[in-house]
Order: C-alpha cells, then sequence, then structure tokens
C-alpha cells in the first residue's frame, strides 16, 4: 500500500521530528518536520554519509561552514558531500516544513 510523505504529520512539534523511513547498509531515508527550529547556535553537523535532502512542503535555510548560505522552498534540494559542515538556519515558524533526506555513501 502506498504511503504519504505529508500524511501523520505530529501535533506536537516542540522539537524537531525525526522518522526513518527506509534502512539498508548502503541508503538510509528519513522524514524530518520542522515548524521554527533551527539548529543550536554551537557546533556543525559533519557527517560520514552523503545527504541529498529535499523540502518538500514549507521553507528552510542551511549555511555551511565555508560561509555560503541555501534558502529552500517546496520542491528544492541540495547535495551535501560527506563531512561538509552545515547547519539548518531557520526553517518557516508559521508553516510545517517536511524534509526529505536521503543519507548514502
Amino acid at each position: 500500500m502506498p504511503e504519504n510523505i505529508l500524511d501523520a504529520v505530529p501535533d506536537d512539534l516542540g522539537s524537531e521530528v525525526f522518522e526513518e523511513i527506509v534502512r539498508s547498509p548502503g541508503v538510509r531515508i528519513e522524514r524530518i518536520v520542522s515548524k521554527g527550529h533551527a539548529s543550536p547556535d554551537v557546533g556543525w553537523y559533519d557527517q560520514d554519509e552523503n545527504e541529498w535532502v529535499l523540502v518538500v512542503q514549507g521553507r528552510a535555510s542551511l549555511t555551511f561552514e565555508e560561509g555560503s548560505t541555501c534558502p529552500l522552498s517546496a520542491g528544492d534540494y541540495v547535495n551535501i558531500p560527506a563531512h561538509t559542515r552545515h547547519k539548518v538556519d531557520w526553517t518557516d515558524p508559521d508553516e510545517i516544513t517536511v524534509w526529505l533526506a536521503v543519507f548514502y555513501k
């Protein structure tokens, strides 16, 4: 049976919600649900895996340690190579942002 990435969005979004959809030896796929969330002020995501991320609904902005920013709206995606330090600057505080993140080796 098909499922819909926009179904069953949690009511409580006091913190970001990370839900694993698929896991195999080389790939992990997550749905992330945000509303006004951002990365902590200190520190960066620095992952051993590559990450391809798509904003399915909503808006967000990423910042990379080297100084560039990447605003994202519904339908926008970005590929982040492993060990590219980055953080989520902002997600829309007025609208739920749904991400699809694909982590791969």
